[in-house]
């Protein structure tokens, strides 16, 4: 989403917090966090300039945590002019220590690591603290420590490992944390968080994400003009959201086109015409490819190679259909902004190449259009149900753009793809017939490894099933839910009996972190 000066821009647009990123896997939870408190934030490398941030319309900064020590040589760089700029700021972790070391405090190594749940004693309640108990835990994970504060700083906090775990100068409007408030795990950190946004850096807090929707209709048709754009339409909540924004925004000048790479769960193709064509009419163009996609990916057993066939395979497949109806000079996509830092888009990590953004063709034909960039989803949801939705999509399960093809371990063949399908599809029906409710994602994956088993009194050496059920809020941390044993037993019973090829059902119960949502 591009950034853009109007007249009858909202003042809440105008409002924003910039969130440097110095390599935290999980910096987009504290730009969920910030929203939270209804101010619009996003994030930018840890070296943009001051200038660059003023330009952009900062109202405050947030410097991220990161994995490296401020005083090691291969840091990663940043303008120190941030610290004195006028923009209140909030440093977090790495960020804390940073600004310590910057305006002139001590940070070394400490005697002991601080990981996981901690107390905090705070001794300064103090703006940044307010209606913070003396006691209370906070989630620490870091090695090293301020000894010392900068000139002019307060301590307001303490644990057994940190003399400095917060303070502030507020005199500049610089305050920082050793710990993270943006986790579930400090539970007063949104109240810290809110106390810094509206309390020191002044934020009103009036931004909605059913404002956004005006915006997107005007800088699409900005964007686009006269143009035909063809709108990527997969059925789910994130493509369906673009594909109604765009059809408000430019009517008749789209096409929405649904193709089915044969990597899709059981019934879904059909579920999706019947959803979009009444819809759309003639707009609505169905393309069976499942052929091309699955010859693409015969004998690729790497994830990220599989996400970057997907992703050119999809675009290629465009093309080629979009030159049977005419010139198309935009393509849509439904990216979110997780897809985009998880994909490695700022100073994170790469975590897992999203299809749709680090693994599209440098030659495509088409030139991008991507309104929802910078939002979550469950703020895309909000806009969904703005734009007449109805539930049956603003609800519906997220499915990966890869779809089973990354819910396979190793080689996509259809036998392979029929096995997880039909697994998928068992585990769906008895979640449904259950009416278990608080789910955020539930799913098979197929494993390539083999076990031993007995069946029909012979042996067997075939594959397992790995369910996956998750809860998260965010989708950024997630839990495994704790489902009742009889469904799982009577899922398991159902999946060996009716799914060829498989003779053993587990259950994963890991956490995100340190795993991921999906398995691949």
């Amino acid at each position: 989403m591009t950034e853009q000066s109007h007249s009858n821009e909202a003042p809440s647009r105008r409002e924003k917090v910039l969130v440097l990123d110095f390599g935290a896997q999980y910096v987009q939870l504290i730009v969920r966090r910030i929203r939270e408190h209804n101010v619009y934030a996003e994030v930018v490398p840890s070296d943009t300039p001051a200038d660059t941030l003023l330009a952009m319309g900062a109202t405050a900064l947030v410097l991220s945590g990161g994995p490296s020590s401020v005083y090691e040589p291969d840091a990663p760089g940043y303008d120190p002019a941030i610290f004195a700029c006028g923009l209140p700021v909030l440093g977090i972790c790495y960020g804390c220590q940073l600004m310590a070391q910057t305006l002139g405090g001590v940070v070394a190594g400490g005697e002991r690591r601080e990981f996981g749940r901690t107390e905090l004693h705070v001794t300064e309640p103090d703006v940044l603290l307010a209606g913070v108990p003396e006691r209370t835990t906070c989630w620490m994970s870091h090695g090293d420590r301020i000894e010392e504060p900068p000139a002019g700083f307060k301590v307001l906090a303490s644990t057994e490992q940190s003399p400095v775990a917060a303070m502030a100068d507020l005199e500049r409007k610089l305050c920082a944390v050793q710990f993270h408030p943006e986790v579930q795990h400090t539970p007063e950190g949104q109240a810290i968080l809110r106390n810094f946004l509206h309390d020191v850096a002044g934020c009103s807090g009036d931004w909605r994400t059913e404002s956004f929707i005006e915006q997107a209709v005007e800088e699409i048709r900005e964007q686009v003009g006269d143009e035909r754009i063809l709108c990527t339409l997969s059925g789910g909540v994130d493509s369906s959201v673009v594909a109604m924004l765009l059809d408000r925004a430019v009517g008749d000048q789209l096409t929405c086109m649904f193709i089915d790479h044969g990597l899709l769960r059981k019934n879904e193709a059909e579920q999706v015409c019947d959803t979009f064509r009444p819809r759309l009419g003639d707009r609505f163009i169905f393309v069976d490819a499942s052929d091309y996609f699955i010859e693409k990916l015969a004998g690729v057993e790497d994830p990220e190679q599989k996400r970057r066939i997907i992703g050119e395979a999809f675009i290629r497949t465009f093309e080629r259909e979009a030159a049977k109806l005419g010139e198309f000079k935009f393509i849509a996509h439904g990216t979110l902004y997780p897809d985009v830092i998880e994909s490695g888009g700022s100073a994170t990590a790469t975590i897992k190449t999203h299809h749709n953004v680090g693994g599209l063709p440098d030659d495509m034909l088409f030139e991008n259009v991507e309104p929802l960039r910078l939002l979550f989803k469950d703020e895309v949801r909000r806009v969904g149900r703005e734009l007449g939705l109805p539930d049956s999509i603003v609800n519906r399960q997220p499915f990966p753009g890869p779809g089973l093809a990354v819910r396979i371990i190793g080689d996509v063949t259809r036998e392979r793809l029929d096995t997880v399908r039909e697994a998928d599809a068992i585990l769906r029906e008895e979640i449904d017939a259950a009416g278990i409710k608080g789910l955020a994602q539930w799913f098979a994956v197929l494993s390539s490894m083999r076990s031993v088993g007995v069946m029909g009194d012979g042996r067997t050496y075939e594959h397992p099933i790995i369910l996956r059920c998750v809860t998260t809020d965010d989708f950024m941390t997630a839990d495994w839910a704790d489902l009742p044993h009889e469904l799982l037993g009577r899922i398991s019973n159902r999946i060996v009996n009716e799914v060829r090829g498989v003779n053993r059902v587990v259950y994963d119960i890991t956490s995100k972190p340190p795993g991921t949502i999906e398995w691949e």
